[in-house]
């Protein structure tokens, strides 16, 4: 694998070396899911719907009884 890498930025394509320096960082993470076919989809769904549930507040002084109402309506 190593010497993909090595081809990569002998190159001299810098979009080239920013995706594998990307995959590099990553990589144990994107093997995980080949493995265990384990994502954050779920993680992403949930922030999804509190962003959605927040546009819905704008301007919410008391930040207390907004997680409660969070919490009440997604947990």
């Amino acid at each position: 694998m190593s010497e993909h890498y090595r081809e990569v930025e002998e190159a001299g394509f810098k979009a080239f070396n920013t995706v594998a320096n990307s995959i590099k960082f990553n990589y144990n993470t994107i093997l995980n899911y080949f493995h265990n076919r384990s994502t954050n989809a779920a993680a992403e769904s949930f922030n999804a719907k509190i962003k959605a549930f927040r546009s819905q507040f704008r301007g919410v002084k008391n930040v207390e009884f907004f997680l409660f109402r969070l919490t009440r309506i997604f947990a």
